[in-house]
């Protein structure tokens, strides 16, 4: 009956849970809050001028007051944990409340905490454990592998949804991703896509929405007390008519420009490409060596129907065939001037008159 009102002072002092367990108090609060640890005397005697501390674990300094001064106007030596985070209740010291208050609770908080009067008589002590859950917050800032995750709006579909993307990368332990509207109501989501690389997690979520409002990608490490969340507002109707009339004007013009390009290609190479000019097309050149053939067959012809004739055909080279046709006359030529053709071939082809011409 004695820990009934220090039960009652704690549970509307703080808002964690409060029991009694033997002579000792149990505090059971959330990471972050403030927890009220219990100390009132049963004499309920005015301790203004009294000495009273605070120690956790029976080791470290939590808080110390010695009539009216105390760690927070004048005494040295509290911890360093507790600096700046414990006070007490000024106005209870009257009433033999010797209660104190630890702001902002961490998980390093947890432990026994002991309340002592060493003046009064009998001494005094009061045990009280504080149990300090992990609360699921961001901790991406003092765990590592506790990611944040990264939302991108994909693309407008058919229907003129719009399709959102969630990336959570190199977390560890693995996240547990999921979509939520405003509301905090879940989603329906894609088959997450989840790879692992270097002993880290890669996850990525996507989903489809059809109204506008507020989406959040939230991601959750349990086992580290992690969770986080990205959030996107998206207008959709009207702007999603827009970025699909966009996106659809965008490839149609593409493709325009893509045949333009392509004509202008063609219209380009044709006037590019310069035709022949009549000096560059070669004619068909008749070989000297055809007329040096034709020749031959004729001389032979020729010897055949004149067997005293001791002259043979002498084949004389080529030359360019620029020259053909010169070259073929003046062969011509000589073999009459050589066959013994006089009278008829006049002027410098004959023979001399004085002499005559041999049978």
């Amino acid at each position: 009956m004695e820990l009934l009102p220090l039960v009652c002072l704690c549970l509307l002092s703080c808002s964690g849970e409060t029991s009694a367990a033997g002579d000792g108090v149990k505090v059971v609060m959330k990471e972050d809050s403030d927890a009220v640890l219990p100390c009132l005397i049963s004499t309920k005697e005015d301790i203004t001028g009294e000495v009273f501390f605070w120690k956790k674990d029976f080791q470290k300094e939590v808080f110390m007051y010695d009539s009216g001064i105390h760690y927070n106007n004048g005494f040295t030596g509290q911890d360093q944990q507790f600096k700046g985070r414990v006070s007490h209740f000024q106005d209870q010291l009257k009433n033999g409340n010797a209660s104190i208050k630890i702001q902002n609770t961490k998980m390093a908080d947890s432990g026994n905490y002991s309340c002592i009067f060493p003046r009064l008589q009998p001494r005094q002590t009061f045990i009280i454990e504080l149990v300090v859950e992990r609360l699921l917050k961001d901790r991406s800032g003092e765990i590592p592998g506790a990611s944040k995750p990264v939302i991108t709006s994909l693309y407008v579909t058919k229907d003129l949804s719009l399709l959102l993307q969630c990336e959570v990368q190199g977390a560890f332990p693995k996240p547990k991703v999921e979509w939520q509207d405003s509301t905090g109501n879940i989603l329906p989501a894609e088959e997450p896509q989840v790879s692992e690389r270097g002993g880290r997690y890669y996850v990525t979520l996507k989903t489809t929405v059809t109204k506008t409002g507020h989406y959040r990608c939230v991601a959750t490490q349990e086992d580290i007390s992690h969770q986080i969340h990205a959030e996107t507002y998206e207008k959709l109707n009207d702007l999603s008519i827009e970025v699909y009339l966009w996106r659809l004007a965008a490839i149609v013009l593409g493709v325009g420009l893509l045949l333009v390009a392509a004509v202008m290609g063609r219209r380009c190479y044709g006037l590019c490409k310069k035709p022949p000019d009549d000096d560059d097309v070669k004619k068909p050149r008749k070989s000297p060596l055809s007329n040096v053939d034709s020749l031959q067959r004729r001389r032979r012809r020729d010897d055949s129907e004149n067997d005293s004739s001791g002259y043979h055909l002498v084949q004389m080279p080529p030359r360019d065939d620029t020259d053909s046709d010169s070259s073929a006359f003046w062969l011509e030529q000589f073999l009459d001037f050589s066959s013994g053709d006089c009278g008829g071939g006049g002027g410098d082809g004959g023979c001399d008159g004085d002499d005559g011409c041999d049978e």
